[in-house]
């Protein structure tokens, strides 16, 4: 079973000399963290996750570009666990895709299946499900990232339909027990962007109150603030699940390296995307 790829020749180039230029781009351009990392052979399981946005790269990919390169500095495990949520509707509380392979212009990358099948055991909610990843976007644009520096990692794609606080400690302690079974090393990626198609002063002051939060590791405050306040993150979900994964392992605060909105790219702030970078390390 392999997964095509749903977003390639929009969200990235399609062509894979053009998409790895255009990884290099976010990593080096003005907005971007201004240098490209260089692959830590051994892998350093301080650095438990990472939050990174999702958008096409030529809005998206500087912001992200700071989240992956301390991943990259830090060394791969040997699989990554990516939660996103779900902008298709499509599936179940938490979908999933738990054997064969991903598909990218830059080759294929394969489904750690042992792994995935424990978290499914270890989880209330979670299901085998490839019908919610087939046309998501938010796992597809992040693992050319990890593509362009290494062929050598497996992954687990987790797309979350039901975000909330009961789903989030689920899929926090389903990691946890999966971890403690199998001997394979483990990082998350949670996938999300934040505040979108508002204002670009509107974006600021809601993007503030959620990373406020997630700097402080408090799951429920940004569950809380992202209902109250109609603050529309849509992967809320996914990263409070990294906070109290990380949190549990000894994080005690996720460090948020870079913010900007769509408007820093296209220059018109009367409607944009928030994005941000965090590192979850101990």
């Amino acid at each position: 079973m392999i997964r095509k790829p749903a977003v390639s020749g929009a969200f990235y180039p399609d062509n894979p000399k053009t998409l790895e230029t255009s990884i290099e781009k976010s990593f080096t351009n003005e907005l971007a963290i201004g240098k490209i990392p260089k692959l830590n052979k051994s892998f350093n399981d301080k650095l438990t996750g990472i939050m990174v946005p999702h958008a096409g790269y030529i809005y998206s990919g500087p912001t992200a570009s700071y989240g992956f390169y301390h991943l990259v500095e830090n060394g791969f495990p040997d699989t990554f666990i990516i939660l996103c949520p779900n902008h298709t509707g499509i599936g179940y509380d938490i979908s999933v895709y738990d054997e064969g392979y991903w598909q990218t212009p830059l080759g294929k990358v394969e489904v750690d299946s042992d792994l995935a099948s424990k978290f499914i055991k270890y989880s209330d909610y979670a299901v085998s499900d490839e019908t919610a990843h087939l046309r998501e976007h938010s796992i597809e644009v992040e693992i050319p990232f990890l593509q362009y520096f290494s062929d050598d990692f497996k992954i687990v794609p987790i797309c979350i339909g039901t975000q909330n606080i009961n789903t989030s400690y689920d899929i926090a302690n389903a990691i946890k027990l999966t971890k403690e079974e199998c001997s394979s090393s483990i990082s998350l990626i949670s996938s999300t962007d934040l505040t979108h198609f508002f204002p670009q002063d509107v974006t600021l002051i809601n993007d503030e109150i959620v990373l406020n939060d997630i700097n402080q590791m408090n799951s429920e405050k940004l569950l809380t603030d992202v209902y109250e306040h109609n603050i529309t993150m849509c992967g809320y979900g996914a990263v409070a699940s990294n906070i109290i994964y990380s949190a549990d392992s000894g994080v005690e605060t996720c460090e948020i390296l870079n913010h900007s909105t769509s408007g820093d790219v296209s220059g018109d702030y009367s409607s944009v995307v928030g994005y941000a970078s965090g590192i979850f390390m101990i």
